[in-house]
């Protein structure tokens, strides 16, 4: 359940962010003489990026959290 609602956020955050980066970066290249179009590659690429990390890291700390003592957090309370 936590990590579906992690990937969630990112998704969204994701949906969100590429159409304003591809934007900003197509508004910054077309001024230059030498015009290159930007793709849709890198932009796939780091949002499976993003995703692999918050999924490896919910599940890092889930796993980290699950073999805990909860005697051990009690006593520091």
């Amino acid at each position: 359940m936590l990590t579906k609602d992690f990937v969630k956020m990112v998704i969204i955050a994701v949906l969100i962010a590429s159409p304003l980066a591809w934007w900003a970066s197509h508004e910054w290249l077309k001024d230059f003489v030498y015009r290159i179009d930007i793709s849709w590659r890198p932009f796939f690429w780091g949002s499976l990026l993003t995703i692999a990390s918050a999924l490896l890291t919910v599940g890092y700390q889930s796993v980290r959290a699950a073999k805990s003592n909860p005697i051990d957090s009690l006593k520091d309370e």
